[in-house]
C-alpha cells in the first residue's frame, strides 16, 4: 500500500479508537525506567492487523494498586533490549474501556520485525510484545499465516498455541509465520462452573475461567448479561498462558464468531429454550468487550473517543419486521448491529489479499432451527435431514424460479412449507455481500482468500444407499445434508458468490473457514452430483484449538444399539474402540462404512466408495484439533493441518505435546477456464488419518 501521510493517519487512528505513534526515522536508545510487571499486566499485551507500515498495539493496566493510572507510555524498537527505539506515544486508559489502552503505529518498514512494550508513570512495565508488519503490494516473496477458531478454556487446554511458538521459532526466518488469522469464538460466553457438572463435559473436567457477576444461568450453564459479564470472560480467558504467550509474539486478525455474543445469537437476538429473545443490550455489550479486548482495525460509527467504545443507547425491544434479506427493522436491533463493523480486507503482499466477513451479524434466521423444521428429522437417522428439504426451505420464496411448493414430502408424509413466502436466507446480508464481492472482483492480488468464520464445504452422506435391513429406509428423496448453521445449507446464496466468482474471470480463489470444529480440505463448488459439480476454487476449515467436536460428542452420546452406529463410530473385531467412520461417512458414503465395520479393512472400504457423494472433499478429521498452516506464492497455495491429540490438559512439554498428524495440500495456480487441482498427502500421523481421505 502507498505510504500514507502522517495527517490521514492520525485521522485513521482516530477513526479506530486509538492513539497514533509515528515512527522516527532515526532510533535511539529507551530511557524509560521499565521494570516488568506481569501482575499488573494480567492480560499481556497484544497486536493486530498489520499493513505494510503500520499496526495496532494494545494492553491493559489492571486497577490491582494504590496508584492512579491513567495513561501509558508505548515504546516500539527494532530490538527486544529497545537499544533502537522508533517511536513512542502516551496514551489513556479509564475505567470507562475496563483500562484497556490501543495504539496505532505507523511509519513503520514494511516486513519488519519489531518489539513494543507498555510503561505507567511507576515505571512498572508490561511484558514484551512482538509484532511484524505486512510486506508492500509489490513484494512477490512467499507468506505466510496460521488460521485458528474454537478455544474452549472452560472445557480444554490451549496447547496447539504452545505447538505454533515451538515449530516457529525453529522455523528460517523466510519461513516463520507472519499473522494469527482467529476466525472467532475467541471466548465461550456460555459457562459451566465446576459446580454445575461435578461430572464433567465427556472425558475432561470443567475449568474455573470466570464468575459472571450479575450472569443469567440457563440450564446448567451461564450466560452474561452485560458489559462487565463480556469483559470478565475475555479476562479469564486471557489468563491463559499460551494464549497469552501467542499473542504476545505475533499479530492477531480477530473476527467474531457466534460465540463472543450468544451461542444461537443472529443480529441482536438470542435464543433459548426455544424461544426468540431481544437482546439489543447485550449485542451491543459483546461488540464493546471485543472491541476493548481485541486489536483490531474496525470503526465505531458516531465516536471518535480514543480511550472507550462509547456505546450507543439501545432497549430490548421485539423484532417482528424484516426486510426482503432477513434484516430486523426495529430500530435498536439497527442500532446493535451497526454498532461496530467487523468485515475488512487485507493486503499481504503481491501474492495474497485477505478478505473477512462477518457471517453473524446481518445473517437471517436459521430456519432449520426453527421448531417447524423439526418434522424433517427423525431418532432413526440421528443428524440426517433430506437435502432437498434443505434446498427448499433455504430458497424460500424463491425456489424453482420463484414458484416454492405449498409441502415438502418427507416418507410418506406431506409437510407444510413454512418458509414459502419469506426470502431466501442470507449469511453476509445485503451491504455485505455487495463490499464483498466488489472487493473479490477489484483484487490484484494472486490468490484472493476467504477469511470465513463458518463453514463453506457441504457436510452429507448417502443414506438412499443403506442396503435392505440396515436400520429404516431412508425417507428422503436423495442425498442428506446435516441441517443449517453454515454455508454448507445456504445453497442460494453461496452459489450466487460462487457464479460470480466464475463468471468474472477470478481465479485463486481460496476459502479458509472455522467454527465446525473439524478440518476439512477440498473445492468450492456451487453444487454436487446429481447436480453438475464445478469447482471455481479451494476451501479449507481448521479443527479447533480446544473445543469439543462431533466424534468426541458420538462417543459419548450415541446409542450403542442404533443400526447406523457403524456409520458414525464403527468398530471391526480387531479394534481396541469405536473408530471415527463419520469422516468415511462424509467422504466415501455409508456402504464404505459398512464394509469396514465387516471387515476392518480399511482399503476394501475405500472401495466401497460412492464417488458421487462428494467429491468436493479432500480430507475431513470430525475429530481434529490444532491449527492451519497456509503458505502462499506467485505459483501456489500450500496449506497444512496440525492435529494433536485431544486437548484435556496442560501440556506440560515445551513443544505443546505429541501430534496426531500433519497433513499436507498443495494447490498450483490454475487459468481461467481450468479447474483447481488439489495435491494432498499425510506427512506424519499416517494411521491416524487413515479414515479421513
Amino acid at each position: 500500500m502507498a505510504r500514507v501521510s502522517r495527517r490521514k493517519f492520525i485521522e485513521s487512528a482516530v477513526a479506530l479508537g486509538a492513539t497514533a505513534a509515528w515512527g522516527q526515522r532515526l532510533a535511539f536508545a529507551s530511557s524509560v525506567p521499565w521494570k516488568e510487571r506481569r501482575d499488573l499486566f494480567p492480560e499481556g499485551v497484544a497486536s493486530g492487523d498489520p499493513d505494510s507500515h503500520s499496526v495496532l498495539l494494545w494492553t491493559r493496566r489492571a486497577p490491582i494498586d494504590d496508584a492512579l493510572i491513567d495513561k501509558l507510555h508505548v515504546e516500539v524498537a527494532e530490538d527486544e533490549k529497545f537499544e533502537h527505539v522508533v517511536a513512542t506515544a502516551n496514551a489513556p486508559i479509564s475505567k470507562d474501556a475496563d483500562y484497556t489502552c490501543r495504539v496505532l503505529v505507523g511509519g513503520l518498514k514494511p516486513r519488519h520485525v519489531y518489539w513494543y512494550r507498555f510503561t505507567d508513570k511507576l515505571g512498572e512495565g508490561s511484558r514484551i510484545g512482538r509484532t511484524i508488519t505486512a510486506p508492500e503490494e509489490s513484494d512477490v516473496r512467499p507468506v505466510k499465516f496460521v488460521f485458528v477458531s474454537c478455544q474452549n478454556a472452560n472445557q480444554g487446554a490451549q496447547n496447539a498455541y504452545r505447538r505454533m511458538i515451538f515449530e516457529d521459532k525453529r522455523a528460517s526466518e523466510t519461513e516463520q509465520i507472519g499473522f494469527i488469522l482467529h476466525l472467532g469464538d475467541f471466548i465461550y460466553e456460555i459457562v459451566w462452573y465446576p459446580e454445575d457438572r461435578p461430572q464433567g463435559m465427556y472425558d475432561r473436567k470443567i475449568f474455573d475461567v470466570v464468575r459472571y457477576p450479575d450472569g443469567e444461568k440457563h440450564s446448567d450453564f451461564h450466560i452474561p448479561t452485560n458489559v462487565e459479564g463480556y469483559r470478565a470472560v475475555y479476562r479469564g480467558y486471557l489468563k491463559d498462558p499460551d494464549l497469552q504467550d501467542a499473542r504476545a509474539r505475533w499479530p492477531f486478525v480477530n473476527m467474531w464468531d457466534n460465540h463472543e455474543f450468544s451461542w444461537l445469537g443472529w443480529q441482536s437476538l438470542q435464543i433459548f429454550e426455544g424461544k426468540t429473545h431481544p437482546a439489543q443490550t447485550r449485542k451491543v455489550a459483546a461488540m464493546q468487550a471485543f472491541f476493548e479486548y481485541q486489536p483490531a482495525r474496525m470503526t465505531r460509527p458516531n465516536s471518535s473517543s480514543l480511550e472507550k467504545f462509547e456505546p450507543p443507547h439501545v432497549v430490548d425491544t421485539p423484532v417482528t419486521t424484516f426486510d426482503d434479506h432477513g434484516l430486523g427493522q426495529e430500530p435498536n436491533n439497527l442500532t446493535a448491529v451497526h454498532c461496530l463493523k467487523g468485515y475488512r480486507a487485507i493486503r499481504y503482499g503481491k501474492n495474497m489479499e485477505l478478505i473477512v466477513t462477518d457471517q453473524r451479524t446481518f445473517c437471517s434466521e436459521d430456519v432449520t432451527g426453527r421448531s417447524e423444521a423439526q418434522a424433517f428429522t427423525s431418532d432413526d437417522f440421528p443428524d440426517f435431514m433430506p437435502q432437498e428439504s434443505l434446498e427448499i426451505l433455504d430458497a424460500g420464496r424463491t425456489y424453482n424460479g420463484g414458484k416454492p411448493p405449498a409441502t415438502i414430502r418427507y416418507g410418506n408424509t406431506d409437510v407444510p412449507n413454512f418458509v414459502k413466502d419469506r426470502p431466501a436466507q442470507t449469511i453476509l446480508g445485503a451491504e455485505q455481500k455487495a463490499w464483498f464481492l466488489e472487493r473479490l472482483s477489484a483484487s490484484k492480488a494472486t490468490w484472493k482468500i476467504w477469511g470465513n468464520t463458518t463453514a463453506t464445504l457441504d457436510m452429507r452422506a448417502d443414506p438412499l444407499n443403506l442396503p435392505p435391513g440396515v436400520g429404516k429406509p431412508w425417507p428422503g428423496a436423495g442425498y442428506a445434508g446435516f441441517g443449517g448453521g453454515d454455508w454448507s445449507s445456504a445453497y442460494v446464496e453461496r452459489g450466487e458468490i460462487y457464479d460470480f466468482v466464475r463468471d468474472h474471470e477470478i481465479t485463486g480463489f481460496a476459502t479458509v473457514a472455522g467454527d465446525r470444529h473439524s478440518f476439512w480440505a477440498g473445492y468450492a463448488a456451487k453444487a454436487l452430483p446429481p447436480a453438475k459439480f464445478e469447482p471455481v476454487g479451494i476451501a479449507f476449515v481448521t479443527g479447533s484449538i480446544s473445543a469439543p467436536g462431533m466424534v468426541e460428542a458420538f462417543e459419548h452420546r450415541f446409542p450403542k444399539e442404533h443400526p447406523l452406529r457403524p456409520l458414525f463410530l464403527g468398530q471391526a473385531s480387531a479394534d481396541p474402540k469405536p473408530q471415527p467412520t463419520v469422516n468415511m461417512m462424509l467422504k466415501h458414503g455409508v456402504k464404505s462404512c459398512l464394509e469396514y465395520a465387516r471387515t476392518g479393512d480399511i482399503v476394501a472400504a475405500r472401495a466401497a466408495s460412492n464417488p458421487d457423494n462428494a467429491p468436493h472433499v479432500s480430507f475431513v478429521d470430525m475429530g481434529g484439533h490444532g491449527y492451519s498452516v497456509v503458505r502462499v506464492t506467485s505459483d501456489a497455495i500450500e496449506t497444512e493441518f496440525v492435529c494433536i491429540p485431544r486437548p484435556i490438559e496442560r501440556s506440560a512439554s515445551d513443544d505443546g505435546g505429541p501430534l496426531r498428524y500433519r497433513a499436507h495440500f498443495r494447490t498450483a495456480r490454475w487459468k481461467h477456464g481450468e479447474s483447481p487441482k488439489m495435491e494432498a498427502k499425510i506427512v506424519e500421523g499416517e494411521h491416524e488419518a487413515r479414515f479421513s481421505t
